[in-house]
């Protein structure tokens, strides 16, 4: 059988196929580009394997108190060799980014410190946890107050209220390195380094933190190669290489580093408790995959762009502009648009993709929210999934794919689906 019966077979049309492929054509620069910054990043990864001297030993589980965890401790050597920090945890007891995020700026700061975000809104379950939006155990309940400084129209900082902002009270600066529900560009990680040397410069003992969900090994230097006190992620995004089935990490300076082991077990424990439980062999050879996984998730979003940005959608990023994360938006303007992509991305998960996803009040949001996520593991936001709130400006989230081939395909479904609902025209 061809693989254009194939692809048939799975409800792609020949005209979509044709399309497709014409403006895949036009991208081997990009893709090429892509494994380039992908191989760089898998000799780093195995540079630090190797200097931390991995062993079959490092995959052994441990359980209780978990005193004396060796892959554990081992693996929390190689996060920190590979992303250049002083100390790292990294553990599945911290069970989603959110989590992590928390745990790192509850461990970091004190009742009267203030939190300042100096690129806008953070993402939507944060504004709890910070207390934006009232919740019992926010920062705000402990003392701890906010300030934001929004991003520029065009997308650039403010470095003009960001100098006003930053008082004596100011003790940590976040950085979301990623759109989140927004439309504006994800930082890359010279800007972000740009912004630190501007907030050190005013307030040079500010801690600097960057949420650095779906940008892990996108380019060859991570936020802490730029000044960055700790950098903070999920294990079941970029840098699980879709193994991991829970966790996160905190990497950086050891001070901050212990400060949120502490958070995260109790004063006095810190990074001594916390069994692996038998994960550690997933998140070892998952990070080892990282590199390789992430350079198919973004072949996927730069394909993504092109397909919809020749249709006339609105798209962040564009078609043409440099990549610092997986994620890709498209702005469809009506309900309808988002539910219809997100149930083509359902459609061509290795898992349940007979299911049909529909918005729901997921916990965190202000609004309905539909996902799109056939997984392996619940919420794996590096392998193929689609997101987005029913709100203004109806814009969809798409991001992941373990292979550039599923990558291809979800977003050919998404056009598909898009199509038999009138909600999209091919040219002529």
């Amino acid at each position: 059988m061809e693989l254009t019966e194939i692809y048939q077979e799975l409800g792609v049309s020949p005209q979509v196929q044709a399309y497709c492929a014409a403006v895949e054509a036009g991208l081997k620069e990009r893709f090429e580009a892509i494994d380039a910054t992908a191989e760089y990043n898998q000799m780093k990864v195995i540079q630090a394997m190797q200097e931390s001297r991995v062993s079959d030993i490092h995959f052994a589980a441990t359980t209780g108190y978990g005193y004396n965890d060796l892959g554990r401790d081992t693996l929390e050597e190689v996060y920190a060799r590979a992303f250049h920090g002083e100390s790292a945890l990294v553990r599945p007891q911290l069970t989603c980014g959110t989590h992590a995020l928390h745990v790192a700026l509850s461990g970091n700061l004190r009742p009267g410190d203030e939190l300042l975000s100096p690129v806008g809104k953070p993402y939507d379950t944060l504004e709890e946890v910070i207390g934006i939006r009232d919740s019992v155990g926010s920062l705000k309940e402990y003392g701890v107050t906010y300030r934001q400084v929004d991003l520029l129209e065009d997308g650039s900082f403010d470095y003009e209220n960001i100098r006003k902002a930053i008082n004596e009270r100011t003790r940590l600066v976040t950085i979301q390195r990623s759109k989140g529900y927004a439309t504006r560009p994800t930082l890359s990680v010279e800007k972000i380094g740009q912004l630190i040397a501007f907030v050190k410069e005013i307030k040079p003992d500010v801690i600097c933190m960057v949420d650095n969900c779906y940008g892990e090994f996108v380019e060859r230097i991570e936020p802490t190669d730029v000044g960055a006190d700790m950098i903070v992620g999920s294990l079941i995004k970029n840098p699980g290489g879709g193994l991991a089935p829970i966790g996160g990490y905190i990497v950086g300076r050891k001070d901050c580093i212990d400060r949120a082991a502490y958070r995260l077990s109790a004063p006095g424990l810190g990074k001594e408790v916390g069994a692996s439980l038998g994960l550690n062999q997933s998140f070892y050879q998952g990070l080892f995959l990282s590199p390789t996984v992430v350079a198919g998730a973004l072949k996927g979003a730069i394909f993504a762009a092109n397909i919809y940005e020749k249709l006339g959608f609105a798209v962040v990023p564009n078609g043409t502009e440099s990549r610092h994360d997986i994620i890709q938006a498209v702005t469809f303007g009506k309900p309808e648009g988002v539910i219809a992509f997100c149930q083509g991305i359902q459609a061509a998960a290795p898992v349940d993709s007979f299911v049909t996803p529909e918005p729901w009040d997921m916990p965190g949001y202000d609004a309905p929210v539909i996902m799109a996520a056939g997984a392996f593991v619940q919420g794996s936001s590096i392998e193929l999934s689609a997101d987005g709130p029913i709100k203004p400006p109806y814009a969809v989230y798409f991001q992941g794919g373990l292979t550039w081939y599923h990558a291809k395909l979800g977003i050919m479904m998404s056009l598909q689906k898009l199509i038999e609902a009138g909600l999209a025209v091919l040219p002529e």
